[in-house]
Order: structure tokens, then sequence, then C-alpha cells
């Protein structure tokens, strides 16, 4: 669950499968002129719109925080076990329909552990790894040894590019989900899937307001490019236990966010 916002006295919530949702539009919708589009399309793309679905179990009954009175958001969310066995869940599931997306998604998951294997300079997020429970530590190892295996098959440089890729949509897609947007940039951007680092941008976002965020350079195959995230919005109360919350959350009325995204260029 993400907290997009909580002012006029409202809670604007985001679910972590409606972020994946945006991040797999955004990845389907990369490549241009200036920008290599994912490769191969269907599995990347693929990748992207499921990778965070290992949150779907949990969002059927999200829980509250008793110390704030709001639901938790996502990177607060106590260890369970089953959140730890819905993240394989979605990677075996994922790996069964398409083993290639299955594998990125699987990247994507143990490295978020990792720095993201240390593949962006910004924005980035460290995890102390010596603090990690044993549960995880088991998950990533486990997850890590069928990953290795799997790219020994394929051309390494291109499922790391996939990836790399994958890190830039997901960043992109918290830039919209945790808060309205603001002047920021993410890098290194791939635009190639050459394996060439020295072709990598920083990629800036730059609100203009009324939903509108320029980009520099533009990486889009279309100008400009609508995006709409789902999200709900309930009262900012106190709310006693789970179960009101809950009851607040499923029958708040669905809306949705929405963005046009610009080129720089005109």
């Amino acid at each position: 669950m993400i907290i997009h916002d909580a002012s006029n006295g409202q809670l604007t919530l985001i679910t972590q499968t409606d972020h994946s949702q945006l991040v797999g539009e955004l990845a389907a919708h990369w490549g241009n002129a200036d920008f290599a589009a994912p490769d191969p399309y269907d599995s990347v793309v693929r990748a992207a719109v499921f990778h965070d679905y290992g949150w779907l179990r949990y969002e059927t009954a999200p829980l509250l925080n008793r110390e704030t009175g709001r639901p938790y958001q996502f990177l607060e969310l106590p260890f369970s076990q089953e959140q730890t066995d819905a993240y394989q869940w979605c990677i075996d599931w994922l790996t069964d329909i398409d083993p290639y997306s299955g594998l990125i998604a699987s990247m994507h998951r143990t490295g978020l552990w990792k720095n993201r294997y240390d593949t962006m300079t910004h924005p980035s997020g460290k995890y102390d790894l010596k603090g990690l429970r044993p549960e995880i530590q088991a998950l990533i190892d486990r997850n890590e040894d069928r990953q290795q295996r799997q790219r020994a098959e394929l051309d390494e440089t291109k499922v790391w590019t996939s990836y790399r890729l994958l890190q830039v949509w997901d960043l992109l897609g918290l830039y919209f989900c945790c808060q309205e947007p603001y002047d920021d940039y993410v890098e290194p951007v791939p635009t190639s899937y050459a394996g060439d680092r020295g072709t990598d941008v920083r990629m800036t976002m730059k609100p203009l307001g009324k939903g509108r965020v320029v980009f520099d350079p533009y990486p889009f195959n279309q100008r400009p490019l609508r995006v709409e995230i789902g999200c709900r919005s309930l009262p900012d109360a106190n709310y006693a236990d789970s179960e009101a919350f809950r009851q607040a959350y499923f029958q708040a009325e669905k809306d949705f966010l929405r963005y046009e995204l610009v080129d720089s260029r005109g």
C-alpha cells in the first residue's frame, strides 16, 4: 500500500499492483529514435506489468499501523512469512508463464535488498545485508542461484539491460505514486541494449502543473503520453483496528490520478 497523499483530511491510497500496472504502462510505451524499446518486448513488458504482484494477497486484507492509525506505508510493513512466500509465489507464477519475464522480475525482487545491484546512482536506496532476516536471505540465495543458471543460457548483456530498465520504470512509478510530481531525475538510464554504459543518460522530470510533467530527454513513443493510476481516497481518521480501516477502504470510491508526460523539445 502506498500513501500518495494525506492532506485536507483525506488519505489517497495506491496499491502496489496499481503501481505495477503504471510501471508496465511506462514500459509498454518506452522507445523512440533515442531510446531502445524493450527487447524481447513481450517478456520485458510483461515483467514490468506484473513485477509487484507479490503484493496481491496482502491487498485482500491490508493492515493498519496501530501506532499511527493509518495503513502501513509499504516500506514500513513488519516482516511476515506470508508476505515473503507471496514474493516467491509471484516469481514462480510469472516464470511458469514466461521464464524470461520471471527472470527479470526475480532479479528485481532480490535486487531490492542489494541496492538494486548498484545499477542506479539516483535515486537509490541501500539495505543493510547484515540486518536481513534469515528468511529473506534464503529467498535471495535461492532465487539468485536460479537466476545464474537462467542467464547462462541467455545474452547476459541484454538481460542486465532489461533489469536496469525495470529499475528505471519502477523508480518512475514510485515518483508518480508516492507524491505529486516534483523536480527530480533518474540516473543512469540505458538508451541502448549494446551494453555501452557511455550511452546512458540522466533523465530529468519537471512538473508544469495540472498534472503535466516534462521529461528531458523524452523516452516514450507517444508525445504526449497520458497515464493514469488507480487510487482510493478515504477519511484520514484514527482507525480503531484493521477491520475498521478495511471497511472504509473497500467502501471508498475508486478514482484515478492522471498525468501527461511531455517532451522538453515540444
